[in-house]
């Protein structure tokens, strides 16, 4: 009886240990989640984003580095995705400014019908709060690609060429697919009848050096072009717009800041941009391609300063440890309770099931997408935790409930003939029973976690996920393993802090009872 008493006592402070940590935990991820979401209260602060491709990172680092030069601590956030989500971080103020094209200005962002001028554009944009700087001097069309030995083989020198060519194998980037100045359109102002694959725009390349393809869609200025040999294809029959590239900035931006990136205007040709490009591309350093132009233009501060390894990777774990550490604590606080109400028969428990289960096959892309523009959310390290903490949901809720449910009856029966209240029951009899299904549960919620919060960094969120995005815009390995190891450590690292809680928070009798099943 004694051993019994000591061994009901050592769960109850178990127990009551556990309930404390947790609450503290909550607090402090909680505050440091407020710190996050809130404004810098420093007037000085400005943000530039960039989107998923060489040249956008490149031309983000220059205005990071012009903005400093002007006196102001600048943030790069990087390879935040396509036009749209970048466009929508612009209108919520989530960053101050970031390059573009006058083309995709115009069909994608305007949604213009027939050309528009520079001052239509500028009239355009100011009603969404939007300003416009000059063209930088380049014009970064896109354009179709082929191996130069296929094209010269086939005879096709123009994009009309293709008509007579049906077994051409295409690998085009998604957004070229969806375009209202993309695949389709294109398609039928050429009379093309070519099923397409949608690939990532580095990867593209890859296919096409290996012959996996035969055509895709490039941009005029890419340094891949000249490095595979490609052929860009004439466009004949001039459908592409003019891509001329710009700097979109808010309206309420510091006027200093403005004219920093002003100095940008005509200072830099097609020849010129390639070889920033090239250069990002050989050194895997995109600051590096910041670097080389400061140092055309006879710029005073040359180096454009790069954060050691070490440094980036302390950077990257924090934010990653932050997203997933907030996500998860919620995610618990929130999925036990449901879990005990879902253990019970009705309508209602299947519904608490039935949610998170519905919003675990949504695609972690398009559940970010969807979230950008909830007002209160947009571009922040905030919408990538609500993504986690809905993702976490459901296994802990479904083992909640289940270890709930799977109690045997003459316990249950014991436990009521003890005359405790069903709270009592609840909290000293069934949860302790279910407590290793439950931490089952939250073990594989963390896991999945870990992995799917590199998918923050398609948004600017940080994390592990940000050496991934810029390996796939270089189309190095090396680069993408910078994340994908620490990520992948990580996620181990969980497993065995959930294995030492296991032997720590489960009763030992429990233990042994699940063992003796596997046996």
């Amino acid at each position: 009886m004694k051993k019994q008493q000591e061994s009901t006592g050592k769960r109850e402070n178990i127990s009551r240990l556990t309930f404390h940590v947790s609450r503290i935990t909550f607090y402090a991820l909680s505050v440091l989640l407020l710190i996050c979401a809130l404004p810098s209260a420093d007037a000085q602060r400005i943000s530039v984003g960039s989107k998923r491709f060489t040249e956008s990172y490149v031309l983000g680092e220059i205005a990071k580095k012009l903005l400093e030069d002007a006196g102001y601590r600048v943030e790069h956030k990087q390879g935040m995705g396509g036009t749209i989500i970048v466009w929508d971080a612009l209108k919520n103020g989530d960053i101050a400014m970031y390059p573009d094209y006058t083309g995709t200005i115009q069909e994608t962002i305007l949604k213009s019908a027939s050309p528009m001028t520079a001052g239509e554009m500028r009239s355009a944009l100011a009603e969404h709060g939007i300003g416009m700087a000059g063209e930088l001097g380049f014009n970064n069309t896109y354009a179709l690609a082929m191996r130069r030995t296929d094209a010269d083989s086939r005879k096709i020198h123009k994009i009309s060429d293709l008509r007579n060519h049906s077994d051409i194998k295409v690998g085009f980037t998604h957004e070229f697919l969806d375009r209202k100045d993309g695949w389709e359109p294109l398609s039928h102002h050429y009379g093309l009848q070519f099923k397409p694959r949608g690939m990532e725009h580095a990867l593209a390349y890859v296919a096409l050096n290996n012959s996996e393809i035969d055509l895709m869609d490039a941009y005029s200025t890419d340094a891949k072009l000249v490095e595979y040999d490609l052929t860009v294809l004439e466009d004949d029959l001039q459908f592409f717009p003019k891509y001329h590239a710009v700097f979109l900035y808010r309206l309420d931006t510091d006027q200093a800041a403005i004219d920093a990136i002003r100095r940008l205007e005509g200072k830099i040709d097609e020849g010129r941009m390639t070889l920033l490009n090239a250069e990002a591309e050989r050194t895997k350093d995109f600051a590096a391609g910041a670097s080389l132009y400061f140092s055309e233009v006879g710029h005073s501060a040359v180096e454009v300063a790069s954060e050691s390894f070490l440094s980036k990777l302390a950077r990257w774990t924090g934010r990653h440890l932050m997203l997933v550490g907030i996500s998860m604590v919620i995610a618990i606080l929130v999925s036990i309770p449901l879990g005990i109400r879902a253990s019970r028969p009705g309508l209602l428990s299947q519904i608490i099931i039935g949610v998170p289960g519905i919003m675990q096959t949504v695609p972690s892309l398009a559940l970010l997408a969807l979230l950008v523009p909830v007002p209160m959310l947009g571009i922040s390290p905030t919408t990538a935790i609500v993504a986690l903490f809905l993702y976490s949901l459901l296994p802990i809720v479904r083992n909640t409930a289940t270890g709930l449910q799977n109690i045997p009856t003459p316990l249950r029966e014991s436990a009521a003939a003890l005359g405790l209240e069903p709270s009592a029951q609840l909290t000293k009899v069934y949860l302790p029973m279910a407590s290793r299904t439950i931490l089952a549960g939250i073990k594989t919620s963390a896991i999945i976690n870990v992995g799917t919060a590199t998918l923050a960094a398609l948004i600017g969120a940080g994390g592990l996920g940000e050496p991934i995005i810029s390996g796939l815009a270089l189309n190095d390995a090396e680069v993408i393993l910078q994340g994908a190891i620490p990520a992948a450590l990580l996620a181990i690292l969980v497993q065995v802090c959930f294995d030492a809680l296991d032997r720590l928070l489960i009763p030992r009798g429990l233990r042994l009872e699940e063992a003796s099943a596997g046996e």
